[in-house]
């Protein structure tokens, strides 16, 4: 019996079968560490630009403004992202005085190679959060 070649096609079958999974793990935590750090980022600019605003209404127009440019740089999309803004000490008036607000964002990032029409119990997107707190300026004022 000849077993000539047959080594290079048990090499070839046997990396392939190894190779693959490696290669989409690799694509799956690029992915995921990307939408972490557009999160991360699009929380922290957002907490900046809303302490830095004349009124609240602008405050939230800006940190929506901020997340979108944030993830969207990433590539994430903006579907489904939550943004919440707490305030203290005083939560109902977030732009006073030494104040401190922060700011949470919370996105899906989809794994790469995922068809968004299949429908399995399993999730193809990954839920990712970020919080951001920053100090309103002592010389905020209104004006």
């Amino acid at each position: 019996m000849d077993d000539g070649g047959s080594a290079a096609l048990e090499f070839i079958t046997a990396g392939l079968l190894l190779l693959v999974p490696l290669v989409y793990l690799i694509l799956a935590m690029a992915a995921i560490q990307g939408g972490a750090l557009s999160v991360e980022g699009a929380a922290r600019q957002a907490a900046r630009v809303f302490v830095q605003a004349k009124t609240e209404g602008s405050a939230q127009s800006r940190a929506q403004t901020a997340v979108d440019f944030a993830l969207h740089d990433f590539g994430v999309s903006t579907d489904g992202v939550t943004i919440v803004v707490t305030c203290s000490p005083h939560p109902s008036a977030c732009l006073t005085r030494r104040g401190f607000v922060t700011v949470t964002v919370t996105a899906s990032v989809p794994l790469p190679l995922a068809p968004s029409a299949l429908d399995v119990k399993t999730p193809l997107a990954v839920p990712l959060t970020a919080t951001s707190t920053e100090q309103v300026s002592r010389f905020w004022s209104a004006g």
